[in-house]
């Protein structure tokens, strides 16, 4: 047993004593399920037993950051994400929950809204996605009959963003009611608190839009209702500064994110979640020549940090040896070996992971992976 890796090492986060620095990080697996309702209807994106499978096999990480769960009907941009907006998905979600905390393991909700990063056929009614501005992305957008072209989002009424508001609150109040330890907003990777940030996505010109702390202003006041319900220390919030991901760009990124991320010092989080330059979306890229690290934020932010950058055992190490972050979150390296932090311990052989199975589907690539036990018994 390996008791002198930092990773390994205790570390308090918020409230809550966590056994190690090794975070499972928010990941999409496109697993929920429709649930037949008693009046006849269907209640969409539901998590069910298979979900409390798959994370409860995973509790030893010293944090669980949910996949992405959209706060309203109208968040969704991918077929059968879970959502927290229903009260079966509450009661799925809660199954989740006591089964990781009968394991021991602590648990975050990542709250989302993906904004112009969907298509009519996922959204209530058939309607258009939501943006700061009607500016369409490049790309495909997945849908329940393949891919097709994304299409150009509405811009969101002044008037309208109030509600936008209220969709994260009552999603952290939903996630409340389903038995989690804290939630984290998710203002990156070109969902729609990150269209706001962003200039080559946001071109309003009222209160949200124009200056950095215009449009910085959105999740502010997100992040405002959402401590309302929680309280600071367990509430999170995740930036990809770098991130290219979906079109993003910005004019002056490194002012921009300089000005949020010291920002967020006013509300006294539980953490902040950064992205690292070297991974854009789901993709871990060879080189990034840009500065934005956790290493360029660390002097900026008071409070705990957690940087997600494609690590493996020896390169997390290397960043908490070098204080540029308090944990390390890990994405692909948790669906291939659900007990992690005890291959790390033991310097095991690590699974490999099968990219095919990574989105949709059942059991194969999900929950079928060998623990340590299983692979020696």
């Amino acid at each position: 047993m390996t008791s002198s890796l930092r990773l390994l090492s205790p570390v308090t986060l918020g409230p809550y004593k966590l056994p190690n620095r090794i975070v499972m990080g928010p990941l999409t697996r496109n697993r929920a399920i429709n649930v037949s309702r008693s009046s006849g209807e269907t209640a969409i994106n539901v998590p069910h037993q298979l979900n409390v499978t798959y994370y409860s096999q995973r509790a030893s990480a010293g944090l669980i950051i949910s996949e992405a769960t959209q706060v309203s009907p109208q968040g969704q941009g991918y077929p059968m994400t879970p959502g927290i907006h229903s009260p079966e998905q509450i009661e799925g979600w809660r199954a989740i929950t006591d089964a990781v905390h009968e394991r021991g393991g602590h648990m975050f909700l990542q709250l989302w809204h993906v904004g112009r990063i969907s298509h009519p056929d996922l959204q209530p009614g058939g309607a258009l996605p939501v943006a700061p501005s009607a500016i369409a992305p490049e790309g495909m957008a997945s849908t329940f009959e393949g891919e097709k072209p994304f299409v150009t989002p509405r811009a969101l009424e002044t008037n309208e963003i109030p509600g936008i508001v209220e969709q994260f609150r009552q999603g952290a109040k939903n996630a409340l009611a389903a038995g989690f330890d804290g939630v984290e907003v998710h203002s990156a990777n070109g969902y729609l608190l990150d269209q706001f940030l962003q200039d080559g996505s946001n071109h309003r010109t009222d209160q949200y839009g124009g200056s950095i702390e215009n449009r910085a202003r959105l999740l502010m006041e997100v992040l405002e209702a959402v401590t309302q319900v929680w309280g600071a220390d367990r509430v999170g919030v995740r930036l990809s500064p770098s991130g290219t991901f979906s079109n993003m760009s910005d004019s002056n990124s490194e002012a921009l994110f300089t000005y949020v991320v010291k920002a967020l010092n006013q509300f006294g989080l539980a953490y902040l979640h950064l992205v690292e330059p070297r991974v854009d979306g789901n993709v871990t890229l060879e080189a990034n020549s840009t500065r934005m690290t956790s290493g360029f934020f660390r002097p900026m932010f008071h409070g705990t940090l957690l940087s997600a950058g494609g690590y493996d055992r020896d390169s997390g190490e290397a960043v908490l040896a070098a204080g540029e972050a308090d944990l390390i979150v890990y994405g692909r390296l948790f669906i291939a070996n659900p007990d992690l932090p005890e291959r790390f311990a033991q310097s095991a052989e690590l699974n490999a992971w099968d990219r095919n199975t990574f989105y949709g589907g059942g059991e194969k690539g999900y929950t079928d992976y060998p623990a340590l036990d299983r692979q020696t018994a």
